[in-house]
């Protein structure tokens, strides 16, 4: 909680800073002229951006059950449930969280995911496919590697970069909407249609743009995630669970689940840029390379 707080006071301040910059630069004073209240757009920008990003984590885990089917494992029945259960609960007294919820959920297709706001509160689920085509040693660094995106509190980080880029998209358009409404075409009675159509245009723009960094942002927390996964329950164990999700075929996680699974969609040339993981090949690379105890 207090990195969460850390994380948001700092955000606040950079937008402090960012607003004194503007203002020094004459910058904030023309937007003023122009019948533009940067300070106020910025705080109204913030506080739209950063609230949707923490609306969508606070009910992550409502939605991932929902989305995905997730039968919790209450009170383990069989011999598999319970182990799984005990794997879940040994690995994550090693990375000193909460014992998460653990779930199962129907596809044929190996995956796993971790996703909660709170680092004691979370939800760590595997598909059927995945308990199906990978042994133990493997499942448990699966495991190993979805405790870790909760120790290193990705869901919460990956959620304020969200915020952020959000703000930007959102106070960055109407700027530029305005730019262009009263600069360019010269209007001198509120908003005409050039800002209204431009900052259409620029919000597309600038939310391609801001996809790409927030997926850059979760390809890095896939390696992060990937050491932690070799750390608990193994370097080879992890690099042996990567070969067999590699090898793995069926449909992924569906788009708003895709950046919290162990496995994302392939792509190649630009495509790579929306990626949500990294490939495959390039995961084991990192760990072979990797200074692992």
């Amino acid at each position: 909680m207090k990195r969460v707080l850390l994380f948001v006071l700092t955000n606040f301040a950079i937008l402090i800073v960012a607003s004194v910059t503007l203002r020094l630069l004459g910058v904030e004073p023309w937007l003023n002229a122009q019948g533009i209240n940067f300070s106020s757009l910025l705080i109204f920008g913030a506080v739209l951006g950063f609230g949707g990003a923490f609306v969508s984590l606070a009910i992550s885990k409502w939605m991932a059950k929902r989305m995905m089917g997730v039968q919790v494992i209450m009170d383990p029945r069989t011999e598999p449930e319970t182990w799984l259960v005990e794997t879940v609960r040994r690995l994550s007294a090693q990375a000193g969280i909460g014992m998460p919820e653990v779930g199962i959920f129907q596809s044929p297709a190996p995956n796993a995911f971790a996703t909660g706001a709170r680092r004691d509160k979370s939800l760590v689920a595997v598909s059927s496919g995945l308990l199906q085509r990978m042994n133990r040693r493997e499942v448990e660094a699966v495991l190993g590697h979805e405790v870790s995106h909760v120790a290193n509190g990705d869901m919460v980080t990956l959620t304020l970069i969200q915020g952020i880029v959000n703000t930007f998209v959102f106070v960055a358009s109407r700027v530029v909407g305005n730019i262009v409404d009263k600069a360019v075409f010269r209007n001198e009675r509120g908003h005409g249609p050039a800002f209204w159509i431009t900052t259409l245009v620029a919000e597309l723009v600038l939310g391609f743009l801001a996809t790409m960094i927030v997926l850059w942002f979760s390809r890095q927390r896939e390696f992060r995630a990937d050491g932690g996964g070799a750390r608990l329950a193994g370097r080879q164990n992890m690099i042996s669970a990567l070969e067999t999700l590699g090898r793995g075929h069926g449909e992924s996680l569906p788009d708003k689940m895709a950046a919290f699974g162990i496995s994302g969609r392939r792509g190649e040339g630009l495509r790579r840029l929306f990626m949500s993981h990294p490939p495959i090949e390039e995961r084991i690379a990192a760990l072979q390379a990797a200074q692992i105890a």
